[in-house]
C-alpha cells in the first residue's frame, strides 16, 4: 500500500523526532532525513517540514538547505529555524532577540479566516525556544499570528504553499500544535491520513519477509514493551525460524529473570533463559563512568547473543526492539547534526567478530507507537501498559560503581516502591517510575543508635514519547507509607529523596 508521505529535515533539533510523532498522530506517515541529504526521489513526498536548531541563521555555520525542488513546488511549513531561515535569506530580517523567548507564550493576534489556523483562536497557548527573532518578515510574507513577545510568530509566503511559525507545534505545551499540523498537513497539503497501526503490522510483516527470507534470526527479549512486540512482528513474519533469549544481566528487578520467562508462556514464541548476571557483574566491577557502564553492558550483550547465536545453526540476523527516542539520543537517525546526548546499549552495529546482520523493526517508532502496534496485534494489555526500564538495567540507576549488594538494595527498594504504586491505581498514571541509588551515605537515627547508610531518590515521570517528561506529583501520603516501608524494609538505607526534575533539562533516567 502507498502513503503519502512527509519528509522531515533535520535542522539538528532534540526535537525534530517529536514532529515525526505528532504527524503520524494523524496517521500520517514521515520520514526525517538530514538537511543537507534531501532524498533524490523528492516527488514521493506530498509536503516538507524545516525543523529547528540549536544553530543561529545569523552564524558562520549557519545550515542551508537546498530548497530548489521544494519552495513553489510542494507544501512547506517551516518551524523555529526553518521560519527564521527564510525570512533571513530571503529579503526579511532576523537578529538577536531583545527578550528571552523560551517556555510558553499565548497567541494575542490570529488573522482571521485563516486556513492555517482553523479552530485555534487568539489564547491559544505555543511553546517558544530561540534565542533569535524575526523583526521583518520575508518578501511576499504575510503575518498570520503573534505573540506578546513575538511580533511575527507566524507568517505565510503569498504566491506559494509556504507557511512558518516561530513557536513548536510539536511539543504538548502548544496546546494546538496537532490541530495546527492537521490544518497544514491535510486541509491545505490534501494528505490522506491512512498510515495506522494494523497497516504498519502488514507492511512491516512484508517487508521482514521480504529482507530475511528464510534466514534463522535471534532476538534478545527484556521483557519489555518493545523487545515483546518486535518479537510478535518477526514471529507473525518468520515463525520458527525466530530464536528469542532472555538474558539475566544481574541488574534486573527482584524475580524478573523468572516472572519474565512464566510471562512469554503461551504467545507461541521459542524462548530460553540465560543467566548471564555473573559476566555482566565481572565486566563492571570497579567501573563508575556511566558511558562507560552503558559500553560495557553493550558489549557483555553482544558476547552473550554471539555464545547463543553459535548454538543455533546456521543463525544470520540478530533482532532488535530499538525505537527512536534510543536512537536519537544516541546518534542522529539518519546521519544529522543533531547532539549526542547519552550512548544507548543496542545502538551502533555489531562489531567486526560477530557475523549477523541487525534487523530492527521498530526503529522508526516511539513507545506510544510500539504499544498501539502491539494492541493492534491483540498482544497482553498488561504487557504493553508496562513501565519502561532501560536496557543497561539498574546499572544506570545506581550512581557510581556497581556491586552485588548495591544491586540487592536497589531491587529491594524498586520492589517495594512499584508495587506500591500498583497498590495504590497509581501505576498506569506514572509513564515510568523507579529508584535510584546516591553514592552517598547519610546520617540517620533507629532505635536510638546512630546510623550511617544509603540515600535512594524516588523517581515518577508523565511522558507519551521519552523525549520530555514531567516529574508526576504523587499523593504525599503514598510518598510517606512508601519512604517508612523502603527504610524499614530495606536494609542499609536510612533516608529516601523524590526527584522533582522535568525532562529537559534533566535526563529521565540520572545516569
Amino acid at each position: 500500500m502507498q502513503h503519502d508521505k512527509v519528509l522531515i529535515l533535520d535542522f539538528g533539533s532534540q526535537y525534530t523526532q517529536l514532529i515525526a510523532r505528532r504527524v503520524r498522530e494523524l496517521n500520517i506517515y514521515s520520514e526525517i532525513h538530514p538537511f543537507n541529504k534531501i532524498p533524490n526521489n523528492i516527488d514521493d513526498y506530498k509536503a516538507v517540514v524545516l525543523s529547528g536548531s540549536p544553530q543561529s541563521v545569523r552564524g558562520d555555520d549557519a545550515l542551508h538547505p537546498n530548497l530548489s525542488e521544494i519552495r513553489g513546488k510542494k507544501p512547506l511549513l517551516a518551524v523555529c529555524y526553518g521560519a527564521q531561515y527564510l525570512a533571513h535569506f530571503s529579503g526579511g530580517n532576523v537578529a538577536p532577540s531583545n527578550t528571552r523567548e523560551y517556555g510558553r507564550a499565548n497567541l494575542s493576534y490570529v488573522k482571521k479566516d485563516e486556513p492555517f489556523f482553523e479552530d485555534i483562536s487568539e489564547g491559544s497557548q505555543v511553546w517558544m525556544s530561540h534565542s533569535d527573532t524575526i523583526k521583518t518578515l520575508p518578501t511576499h510574507g504575510e503575518l498570520l499570528a503573534s505573540t506578546h513577545d513575538v511580533q511575527n510568530a507566524a507568517y505565510k509566503i503569498n504566491g506559494e504553499t509556504t507557511y512558518a511559525i516561530q513557536f513548536h507545534p510539536e511539543v504538548y505545551h502548544s496546546t494546538d500544535g496537532k490541530q495546527l499540523l492537521e490544518n497544514f498537513l491535510v486541509n491545505i497539503a490534501g494528505i490522506n491520513p491512512d498510515w495506522t497501526p494494523d497497516s504498519f503490522v502488514d507492511e512491516t510483516v512484508d517487508a521482514l519477509q521480504q529482507q530475511i527470507g528464510k534466514d534463522k534470526v535471534v532476538l534478545g527479549l527484556s521483557g519489555g514493551v518493545d523487545s515483546s512486540v518486535a518479537a510478535m512482528l518477526l514471529h507473525k513474519a518468520i515463525g520458527k525460524n525466530l530464536y528469542c533469549v532472555f538474558v539475566n544481566n544481574g541488574l534486573l528487578r527482584k524475580n524478573e529473570f523468572q516472572d519474565v520467562l512464566k510471562q512469554y508462556e503461551g504467545m507461541g514464541l521459542n524462548v530460553k533463559g540465560v543467566d548471564a548476571s555473573a559476566r555482566f557483574l565481572d565486566a563492571l566491577a570497579g567501573e563508575s563512568d556511566p558511558e562507560r557502564k552503558r559500553k560495557a553492558i553493550g558489549r557483555v550483550f553482544i558476547e552473550v547473543f554471539d555464545d547463543e547465536a553459535h548454538l543455533i545453526e546456521d543463525v544470520k540476523w540478530l533482532a532488535q526492539g530499538t525505537i527512536y527516542p534510543d536512537v536519537i539520543e544516541s546518534v542522529s537517525a539518519t546521519g544529522g547534526p543533531s547532539a549526542t546526548i547519552k550512548s544507548h546499549h543496542n545502538v551502533g552495529g555489531l562489531p567486526d567478530f560477530m557475523k549477523l546482520k541487525i534487523v530492527e523493526p521498530l526503529k522508526a517508532l516511539f513507545k506510544d507507537e510500539v504499544r498501539r502496534v502491539g494492541a493492534s496485534m491483540d498482544m497482553d494489555k498488561a504487557l504493553l501498559g508496562r513501565h519502561p526500564f532501560p536496557g543497561p538495567g539498574l546499572a544506570i540507576r545506581i550512581l557510581g560503581d556497581i556491586t552485588a549488594e548495591k544491586v540487592r538494595i536497589l531491587q529491594e527498594v524498586d520492589a517495594v516502591f512499584i508495587n506500591g504504586l500498583k497498590e495504590w491505581g497509581l501505576y498506569d498514571k506514572v509513564w515510568q517510575a523507579g529508584a535510584i541509588l546516591l553514592p552517598v551515605n547519610s546520617v540517620g537515627v533507629m532505635g536510638d543508635e546512630r546510623t550511617y547508610e544509603k540515600c535512594v531518590a524516588l523517581r515518577a515521570v508523565e511522558s507519551t514519547d521519552g523525549m520530555t517528561a514531567d516529574w508526576v506529583n504523587l499523593p504525599y501520603e503514598f510518598l510517606q507509607k512508601t519512604s517508612n516501608d523502603i527504610i524499614n524494609k530495606v536494609k542499609g538505607v536510612n533516608r529516601v529523596v523524590y526527584d522533582i526534575s522535568s525532562k529537559p533539562p534533566a535526563t529521565i533516567e540520572w545516569e
